[in-house]
């Protein structure tokens, strides 16, 4: 039956894609039918003072590429509930480490109202998009300090 479809919806910036985004991924599509991901624009992830490594283009593409994921959308506006009403997803998942602020608490409870389950998923420790990126910043400016200047004689 179609009316009893599962569709489930998460976001995130997924920068420098790596296995604490698979196993999200790969764990919200097994609680649903249709997983539904929401990839964070360039524009939203400056909100964070921050700036992604690859671009919204290619980010994109490479969570749409994954097996776990039935489809792909941009994700505009940090707001997931005005998503669901574009969306109607059934089961919305986050990282724990939302779990319990303010903000969510507030959320979780409108999502209730509708009937939409919210799942929290563990962050993944030891393994992150920022990590990652301050891990090579650091290895390329050591790099560079070492007395060859990096150059491995391959030009």
């Amino acid at each position: 039956m179609a009316d009893s479809m599962k569709i489930g919806y998460t976001t995130g910036v997924y920068d420098l894609f790596h296995i604490g985004h698979l196993n999200l991924l790969r764990n919200a599509r097994n609680l649903c039918d249709r997983l539904i991901v929401g990839v964070t624009t360039d524009d939203l992830v400056a909100y964070k003072n921050k700036r992604s490594v690859i671009p919204f283009s290619e980010r994109i593409e490479i969570v749409r590429a994954c097996r776990h994921v039935d489809a792909v959308v941009p994700q505009e506006e940090l707001d997931k509930f005005e998503a669901w009403k574009k969306l109607r997803f059934d089961v919305l998942f986050v990282g724990d480490d939302w779990f319990a602020s303010d903000r969510w608490k507030e959320l979780d409870a409108k999502f209730k109202e509708v009937g939409v389950r919210v799942v929290y998923f563990p962050y993944t420790k030891g393994t992150s998009s920022t990590l990652l990126n301050e891990t090579l910043l650091r290895l390329r400016s050591e790099a560079a300090d070492s007395p060859d200047g990096g150059d491995k004689g391959d030009s």
